[in-house]
């Protein structure tokens, strides 16, 4: 299918655009969480545009904090369900990471469980140890039966 010379330079701005985000997001990838933080008082409200609802959302995602990482995978959807012009090129995009986002959300749900768990499994074992170890001093404190035992008659 040709396009049209307007087709073609919406196409190269859609590949620029895309382009952009693609940049961002590598460039949002490393930051320490203080400094996500920051980057993303720097963005502030993305309004209805989508480039920038990425990247807001991008942002978010690396402050591994649930809320944000909430909020960062509705932005994606909001961009990934947009009619707008300028989200068309960013939505495949959006999708996938929408995905990616609500299974990294799972996985850390799934953590946070076992890590509860984890420590309610600890604390019974101390529990018990302590039991164990009050029953040895109870047997301790019985004495030591003596070594010559005398037969019944």
């Amino acid at each position: 299918q040709r396009l049209g010379a307007g087709g073609a330079a919406g196409a190269a701005a859609g590949a620029e655009t895309l382009t952009r985000v693609l940049a961002y997001a590598d460039r949002v990838r490393g930051l320490q969480t203080s400094d996500a933080v920051a980057e993303i008082a720097r963005l502030g409200d993305p309004g209805e545009s989508a480039p920038l609802q990425m990247q807001l959302a991008l942002a978010l995602a690396q402050t591994r904090n649930p809320a944000d990482l909430a909020r960062a995978t509705a932005l994606m959807q909001r961009v990934a369900a947009s009619t707008q012009a300028d989200s068309q090129p960013l939505q495949a995009l959006a999708r996938v990471l929408a995905a990616r986002y609500l299974e990294q959300r799972r996985v850390e749900d799934d953590r946070d469980r076992q890590v509860a768990q984890l420590k309610e499994a600890q604390r019974r074992i101390d529990h018990l140890n302590d039991r164990i170890e009050a029953l040895r001093a109870i047997e301790r404190s019985f004495g030591r039966p003596s070594g010559t035992a005398r037969p019944s008659p």
